[in-house]
Parts: structure tokens; sequence; C-alpha cells
């Protein structure tokens, strides 16, 4: 099979036949051997009833409804389970992402060999105040933190080869930072398109302001996690030994001055009225904590069973 398109969706039940059509003119024009697969992330409305038609009528149609919204990553997730083309196309429902930027997409990975090509919208119809601006601030942190020079990380038209969608593990939040978690895992050759941006035709945006600062935070974690995500003791083993070694030190040379003093005959205080010593104390104690917690995030690691983080409800096409 040729292509994969992934297409996560909460709430969407005006714009999914309209898409469809479109997807499936621009695959049928270029010949692709393809499939639809529609996440269907704990929709309320009549979204799933949509799906569930057009996979009647469309072989192509393929449908993952999930018990209760899960998030986009969870979405995401399970839809590069299923894929099986040999390009997956992700794209958001709500029309905003033209499927005739597919064919380029598809040529990037397959003839210049790129393993991901991450859309940008550089002309965008979106508020200027509540998501340019916004936008831009976070990718131009996300370039900096990562060394990717992306434009565009919340994108959500990018293309992948498969092996890269069943190689990346995505949970939590990281739906943004897929780009980042392919090249921590050796996916170095990623690049990026221009895309049209299509101004949305139907429904609200489900994102608000939130999803910036949460991109934030989430930023901060996929640092460490690149840097000490597989191995953890390397950071709070190193702290905590030195904290610990400093404590002791400290709680040493406090001991030796006192006796010391004593043996001289010199007028000392009590160890315990000493600030230094609480200080000493607490250093020791943190860096055992540090230590410990080094310990158990090895542990953690080594019995990982990657877990899923969502539960299906139904599938259609599979």
């Amino acid at each position: 099979m040729d292509i994969s398109v992934v297409i996560p969706l909460l709430n969407e039940e005006e714009s999914l036949q309209e898409l469809y059509r479109w997807i499936a003119k621009v695959m049928q024009s270029n010949s692709y051997e393809y499939e639809v697969l529609f996440i269907d992330d704990g929709s309320t409305d009549t979204s799933w009833k949509v799906i569930e038609t057009l996979s009647m009528k469309h072989k192509e149609v393929k449908g993952i409804r999930f018990q209760k919204n899960y998030g986009k990553s969870q979405a995401l997730d399970a839809g590069f389970e299923m894929a099986q083309g040999n390009v997956v196309i992700t794209m958001d429902a709500d029309l905003q992402d033209n499927p005739e930027e597919i064919p380029e997409l598809y040529d990037l990975i397959t003839k210049e060999n790129y393993d991901l090509i991450s859309g940008w919208k550089k002309k965008r119809y979106d508020n200027v105040i509540t998501k340019n601006l916004p936008s831009r601030l976070f990718n131009a942190a996300a370039r900096k933190t990562s060394g990717l020079k992306l434009h565009d990380f919340n994108c959500g038209l990018k293309a992948y080869k498969n092996v890269v969608i069943k190689t990346v593990k995505v949970s939590g939040e990281m739906h943004r930072y897929i780009p980042v978690l392919a090249k921590n895992e050796g996916f170095t050759n990623i690049g990026e398109k221009v895309v049209q941006h299509q101004a949305r035709k139907y429904g609200e945006t489900k994102f608000g302001m939130d999803r910036f600062i949460n991109g934030f935070l989430d930023l901060i974690t996929i640092s460490f996690l690149s840097k000490f995500g597989k191995r953890p003791m390397h950071f709070f083993g190193l702290w905590g030994t030195l904290m610990f070694i400093f404590g002791f030190c400290s709680a040493a040379y406090i001991g030796v001055l006192k006796l010391y003093k004593l043996s001289n005959g010199i007028k000392t205080i009590l160890v315990t009225n000493n600030p230094w010593f609480y200080i000493a104390l607490t250093t020791m104690i943190l860096g055992t904590l540090l230590f410990l917690a080094g310990f158990l995030g090895e542990l953690i690691i080594k019995s990982n069973s990657q877990e899923k983080h969502y539960t299906i409800k139904s599938t259609l096409n599979f």
C-alpha cells in the first residue's frame, strides 16, 4: 500500500464527508493505493455515524473509536499502530489542511528519501493575537531547545516513512514534538515543506490558549527526556552523589572543628546550634533521595511494558 492517511478528530461531523471526497479525488488522480484512518477521539456529536457510513460505502475508509476523549497524541498513536502504508500522512479533520499537498509530500519521502516532512503554514488564517503570535514564540523556543530548524512544530500536516511511525511512541501531549521524538530515535533526515493553510469552514477550534502553556511544559519534558530519558541515573545519580558528598564533608568538618575546639579548651557552641549542621543534613538527605530517584527510574525503564493509555471502543474495516 502506498499511503495511509491518519486523521484524529473530535466533533467534526460537518467536515468528514467533504474531507474524504477531497482526499479520494487526490488519491485517484495520482493512482495511489491508499487507506484513510479516522480516529474518533471520543466525539459527542454524530462523527462516528458519518465514519460508519463512509466505511460502508468505501473500503478504503477505516475507523477507530475511543471510549472517551484521550487526546490527539493517543489518537495518533492508535492510528500509527494500524497504518499499513509505506508513507503515512497525518492531517487534521477540520479542512484547514489541504489534501492537494499529499503528492508532493509523498514524493519527498519516496524520491528524496526523507524520514519525515513537517508542514509549515507560512500564511495563516488564524487570529494574530490569540494564535499566530503565541505560536511563533512557541516554535522559536522549540527550535532553540530541540536543534531542529522547523518553523511550525504544531502543524498537523506531516508525512513519515512507515518505519518512523512504528518506532516512535507518542503519549501524553507529545504530538507537537513527533519530529523531535523521531530525531531522538535516530531519524535525522527531517525536512520541511510550505503548505497551504485553509480557513476553518465548520465549527470552532478545539484548542485554547492553554495548549501553548502545555506546549512549553512538554518542551521542557522532552528536552530532559531526550538527554536523560533512557539513563536517569546519569542525571539524578550524579547530582545526588555530589550533594551527598558536599553534605557529608560539611558535617565532617563541623564535627572535626568541634572536637578540635574541645580538645584545646576553646569555647564552642552545640553542633545543633550551628546552622551549617542543618544545611549539611538537608543536603545529604536530598542527595540520597535524588540517587534513589535515579535508581528507581532505571528500574522503571527496564520493566516498562509499553502499555497503552487509551481504550478503543470499536473499529471499522481492519
